[in-house]
């Protein structure tokens, strides 16, 4: 059974991976700066013979460093990065080990020092590396489309019971009943899907998905498969309200859109911001679990039928003019 993991425990796990990461790019630019500023005072702490060798190695180790500072601050890949110092981890302890193997004396006992201390930071470089690709491949959804990648959150509270909000949600067929942009979702399997969404001027776009994590009744992740024209991921938590009666519902989307004109001309043809478009889906999916239907505000009777996304109800009967002016836009 998968292990249930809050959304967060989840952010704040990813917010220690991104603070570990900048804290060795500052480590990496201190250890940069020494070694191109002040090279001879490096080699002598070090024990490293003053020859034209190393007069040219400790400058270029400290290129390396600041070119890992810039990735490690600059970057939010920070697995990159850091799988990038421990591969220069690897090539220093090698060159110490060698170094050793050559030196004696109070020169040898010095180099000893600074491989341990390399040493201490490969181990703290490698646990790094590893948290920081474990949190990237168990985050938004990557694909072959370059664009902005968003993340969006939202929560709501269901009077329902927790088992059967969770069912409804489960049955990936429910989606499209809230979810403004879907028109259809197919199971094709017990963990896997096939989603279609509308997309500007009159087509769709389809992919296929997978359920990758599930808690029967806690939580759902799901993320697409293959080559999607919008690479997305998602997890809902489904928790117990403090009545004793309700569900608490929160929902992390992440998904990345093409950049350019049709980057453009789908923040257009949605026309709302996608934050609050998530909001919506939420007051919808309140609405269909406790009263079996979608209402519309009297403020806006219309709704979104004017691009016929999904049937609405008005909250109060339309008067004829409103109806045919309704019928008119």
């Amino acid at each position: 059974m998968a292990r249930s993991v809050s959304p967060t425990a989840e952010r704040t796990r990813q917010q220690e991976v991104q603070r570990q990461g900048r804290r060795l790019g500052w480590l990496s630019l201190g250890l940069g700066l020494a070694q191109l500023t002040a090279p001879h005072t490096v080699r002598r702490i070090s024990g490293v013979d003053d020859s034209a060798t190393s007069r040219a190695v400790v400058p270029a180790v400290g290129v390396r460093e600041l070119v890992h500072a810039v990735g490690l601050l600059a970057s939010r890949r920070k697995g990159v990065w850091a799988w990038t110092r421990v591969a220069g981890d690897a090539m220093d302890l090698t060159a110490l080990g060698i170094a050793l193997a050559h030196r004696g004396g109070d020169r040898r006992r010095r180099l000893a020092g600074v491989t341990g201390a390399i040493a201490g930071i490969t181990a703290l470089d490698l646990l790094t590396a590893v948290r920081a690709t474990r949190a990237e491949h168990t985050g938004p959804a990557r694909g072959t489309h370059k664009g902005d990648s968003v993340e969006l959150t939202a929560a709501t509270t269901i009077r329902k019971p927790r088992p059967e909000v969770f069912a409804f949600w489960r049955d990936l067929e429910n989606l499209p009943a809230f979810m403004a942009h879907l028109e259809q979702v197919r199971t094709t399997g017990d963990r896997t899907s096939h989603w279609t969404a509308g997309a500007p001027f009159g087509q769709d776009v389809e992919w296929d998905a997978e359920i990758t994590e599930e808690t029967p009744g806690e939580r759902i992740a799901w993320r697409s498969t293959g080559k999607a024209a919008v690479p997305n991921a998602g997890t809902v938590w489904f928790t117990p309200a403090p009545d004793g009666e309700s569900t608490e519902v929160n929902v992390v989307l992440a998904y990345e859109i093409p950049g350019g004109a049709l980057g453009k001309a789908v923040a257009k043809y949605y026309g709302e911001e996608p934050h609050q478009q998530l909001d919506d889906d939420l007051r919808r999916l309140k609405q269909v679990l406790e009263t079996g239907e979608v209402v519309r505000s009297d403020g806006a009777p219309w709704g979104k039928r004017a691009r016929k996304e999904f049937p609405q109800r008005p909250a109060q009967p339309l008067s004829d003019a409103e109806l045919e002016k309704g019928a008119d836009a």
